[in-house]
């Protein structure tokens, strides 16, 4: 059960109804989960009721969607919360490992982060002690069906609110913990990092302790403990990494400036020739030469090889235009961003061309190529 950053794709699955203005989606692996878990349950089910048969299956079964309907409630506070706070809900979604909300905005705030986070966590365990009250008070009579169910719900929610609580990525505690280093440093991406470094250090304990507890007592170790444990260890190390890898990334993104990805560039005319734009170059300290159109819009860039093998002396009478790149409509950015702004714009114009103007007011200062950006962007 998690939380997951805004996305525009959607998952693929099945809609199943609309709750707080975003879908219900049952993912495909979903109904792998329901079968396995129902198989895995029905030894569990056989010694708390005394059944046999299809009946055991049948309750494992019944188990098995007492737990998804308290996944569901785990992922509705994380979305009725984050509504109450500004943040729209994108998609409720239940899967093999349970299930995930996303949003359309990541938390603007810290606290708004943590309440989102926790409440899922304090649903199941507002859950485990509502199932367990019967059972403290010898409400039900033992070994029965509901006994068995409401002993379930009680063991399944309490574990699953105190697993989620661990303060490592991608669990909701780990948001948690994301939160507080983001209120104490001021930055949200240390506290993913932070956060995604406890995710990666909770899931090699994970596995090391099924190991440990699958053979404590010096017997055969329990393969089939080891293994699920494990796999669950796989997938909490793959949601810390990605999260550490996506700070780095946004960092890297957000460090994005004008400075570090364009060339400064100069402007001649179309009528001018390619010793004149040299010239003018140089004058201007400029390693690009964009040439202007009649309405003073970027036309060109000046290819600098192609400049370079014009010979001395008919460089004065070859026009520039010669030795140019066409710049379609479009292909400009505004000089006055910075970080994903920024990328988002050169995004845009290198659909046009994979190397764009920038304009400040109307007037070109520099040119952008999309390597640049890639490589300023790369680890």
């Amino acid at each position: 059960m998690r939380m997951s950053s805004p996305s525009s794709r959607r998952k693929s699955g099945w809609v199943v109804g609309h709750v707080a203005g975003a879908p219900v989606i049952v993912a495909p692996s979903w109904l792998l989960a329901v079968g396995v878990l129902t198989f895995l349950y029905a030894d569990t089910a056989r010694a708390l009721t005394g059944l046999s048969g299809s009946a055991v299956y049948v309750v494992a079964l019944s188990f098995v969607v007492l737990l998804f309907a308290s996944v569901f409630l785990h992922e509705l506070a994380h979305g009725l919360v984050a509504r109450s706070r500004g943040q729209q809900p994108r998609e409720f979604v239940l899967t093999l490992w349970g299930g995930h909300t996303s949003f359309d905005a990541v938390s603007a705030t810290p606290a708004t982060s943590a309440l989102i986070s926790v409440a899922g966590p304090v649903v199941n365990l507002v859950l485990a002690a509502a199932f367990f009250v019967p059972l403290r008070l010898d409400l039900l009579e033992p070994h029965t069906v509901l006994w068995a169910l409401m002993w379930s719900g009680a063991a399944a929610n309490g574990f699953v609110g105190l697993f989620n609580l661990v303060p490592a990525l991608p669990l909701d505690g780990g948001r948690v913990l994301e939160a507080i280093v983001w209120a104490t440093s001021r930055d949200r991406l240390r506290g993913t990092i932070v956060a995604g470094w406890c995710g990666r250090v909770f899931a090699v304990g994970f596995v090391a302790w099924a190991l440990l507890a699958s053979t404590g007592d010096g017997g055969e170790p329990d393969f089939f403990l080891v293994a699920w444990c494990a796999i669950i260890g796989a997938f909490l190390w793959s949601g810390a990494s990605a999260a550490i890898k996506n700070a780095h990334v946004v960092r890297r993104v957000d460090g994005v400036t004008l400075s570090s990805v364009a060339r400064r560039a100069v402007t001649v005319g179309a009528s001018d020739s390619v010793a004149h734009a040299g010239a003018v170059a140089a004058t201007g300290g400029a390693q690009e030469v964009v040439v202007l159109s009649p309405d003073g819009r970027p036309a060109a860039y000046v290819d600098r090889a192609a400049a370079a093998a014009v010979p001395a002396e008919v460089a004065g009478t070859t026009p520039v235009t010669a030795v140019s790149v066409p710049l379609p409509v479009g292909a400009s950015v505004d000089g006055q961003l910075s970080g994903r702004a920024l990328v988002d714009d050169v995004g845009r114009a290198t659909r046009y061309s994979p190397v764009v103007a920038v304009l400040v007011d109307g007037r070109v200062i520099g040119l952008i190529r999309a390597t640049d950006v890639i490589a300023a962007l790369r680890p």
